[in-house]
């Protein structure tokens, strides 16, 4: 049988996420430049596990799908509320610019704190309405093609591949840039980054309602 179909779909259709900007784009670009590549990696891990529950829950449970579907207005809310508030604390935080070191040693955190950045990795994206919409739209375009089993695998299986490798190149790509920045510029890029995750909440919440 030809897979050929479903694995050029779903690398498309990963291509299409990976290039997609959106709140986490910035969030990876804030822990990685803020902190270190580790916790990038840790928000991605976070992103990456509630893509894979996403689909899990769009092939296995067409209840919990059902559910999606009805209430992805109070999802797009909660998702609002929770960039707003992930925006404002990021752009308040108290953050002190220390003159530059040749060698800017390593920010070591406590697991506690790479647990934290995980999780906000994995609420960030799984009360994102826009990702909600992207993953319902992949099962209803599988839906349309009537793959079978194997082929809705493979499809997923690329897709999830795909986001997850540009994910990590961005927080490398993020981890290179941050060498060659002062304390003071990746303060500035931290309170931007912020920013913009914020007014993606705001403009979401109003979204929701006109």
């Amino acid at each position: 049988m030809d897979y050929s179909t479903a694995i050029i779909s779903g690398a498309l259709f990963g291509l299409f996420i990976a290039i997609s900007v959106g709140p986490t784009l910035f969030a990876v670009i804030r822990n990685s430049i803020s902190y270190s590549y580790k916790a990038g990696l840790a928000f991605i891990l976070g992103v990456s596990i509630s893509d894979i529950l996403y689909v899990l829950v769009a092939n296995l449970a067409t209840s919990a799908l059902r559910f999606l579907e009805e209430h992805q207005k109070v999802i797009g809310i909660s998702g609002s509320i929770l960039f707003i508030i992930i925006g404002m604390t990021g752009f308040f935080m108290k953050y002190k610019p220390k003159k530059n070191n040749k060698k800017r040693k390593e920010i070591s955190l406590s697991k506690k704190t790479y647990f934290a950045i995980l999780l906000s990795g994995f609420f960030m994206n799984t009360f994102n309405p826009a990702v909600t919409i992207l993953w319902l739209g992949a099962v209803l375009q599988i839906s349309k093609a009537q793959y079978n089993q194997t082929e809705s695998f493979l499809f997923f299986a690329v897709c999830l591949g795909i986001v997850l490798s540009a994910d990590i190149s961005k927080v490398f790509l993020a981890e290179k840039i941050r060498n060659w920045l002062t304390v003071r510029k990746i303060f500035y890029v931290n309170k931007i980054s912020a920013l913009i995750i914020f007014l993606f909440g705001v403009f979401l919440l109003i979204y929701q309602f006109y």
